[in-house]
Formats: C-alpha cells, structure tokens, sequence
C-alpha cells in the first residue's frame, strides 16, 4: 500500500509542466498587436481632425509647424467650455496649451483614436468654462483625419472652432 501511494505521489509530481514565465507586459502586447497591424501605431496617426462625445466637439488643424485646437463642451443652461489654442505631440500625449495668455497647459492622452484630457487641470483652465462645467476628465474619439471636417465645427454660437 505504501508503495502504490509512493508511486502515485510521484506520478503526480511529474505531471506538473515548468513554472509559468513572467507575463507580458501590457506595453509588449500593445507593440506587437501594432506590428501585426492589428492596432495603429498612435505615433505614426496624424493628429490633425475632428473628435467628438455626445455634444462635446474638438478639432485639432495644422497651423504652419503646429497645429490649432479647439475646444467646446456645451452642458446646456449656462454651463460650458470653450478653449481654443495649440497643440503638439509630446511623448505618447499631447501637450496642449489654452486660452488667451496660454495659461492652461497639461499633456492629454492620445492613441490614435482618443483622445482624453486629464482628471486634473490648473486652476488657469477654469477661466475657460462657465457655470459648473469642466475641460478635467473630457473624452472624445475620431471622428475622421478631414481637415476640411475639422475646420467646419461651430460651436454653439456658430464661430469657428479651428479657425477658418
């Protein structure tokens, strides 16, 4: 009896494989899905275009070695934003800088597609908005890579959001 449970033991002890690997990174799998062409690569995507959430709109054109962006975020009753400035490739991100005297300046989240401002922004950036409204933790998503698409959006008053 010893022997057969000494036997059994063994038999499966040896049925366990390798201890498992490190797992991929999600950075890895990001790379080769980008290799595979299964995803774009977000650095080589043009970021020039017209992104836009439910009423919200952004449009980024070039503007001779920049580019031009525009902002609305239109709550209803009073309560909105509207930013205007440039744009830039920083990184992974994109560095934005907004309104008048340039004082609103944070790096957003962009993959090619997205594009998404973060959760926090400087105190400088509320003089954009009005009411209750907020650029902080604003999303939008492709609409197309038009430059003519980008530089139609209005915004509620009907101005040029990209400039003409």
């Amino acid at each position: 009896m010893r022997r057969a449970g000494l036997a059994l033991l063994l038999g499966l002890a040896a049925c366990g494989g390798p201890a498992p690997g490190p797992s991929a990174t999600a950075a890895d799998l990001e790379n080769a899905a980008i290799q595979r062409g299964l995803v774009r690569d977000p650095g080589q995507v043009s970021i020039a275009g017209a992104y836009a959430r439910g009423p919200d709109r952004l449009c980024i054109v070039p503007a001779g070695a920049a580019h031009r962006i525009g902002i609305v975020i239109d709550y209803g009753e009073g309560n909105g934003c509207r930013a205007t400035g440039s744009v830039r490739r920083d990184g992974e991100g994109l560095a934005l800088t907004l309104g008048a005297d340039g004082g609103c300046r944070f790096t957003a989240r962009f993959d090619g597609d997205h594009l998404a401002l973060p959760g926090a922004l400087p105190k400088a950036c509320a003089q954009l908005c009005t009411g209750r409204a907020a650029l902080a933790g604003a999303q939008f998503a492709r609409l197309g890579e038009s430059v003519p698409e980008a530089q139609a959006m209005r915004d509620a008053d009907g101005h040029a959001l990209c400039g003409e």
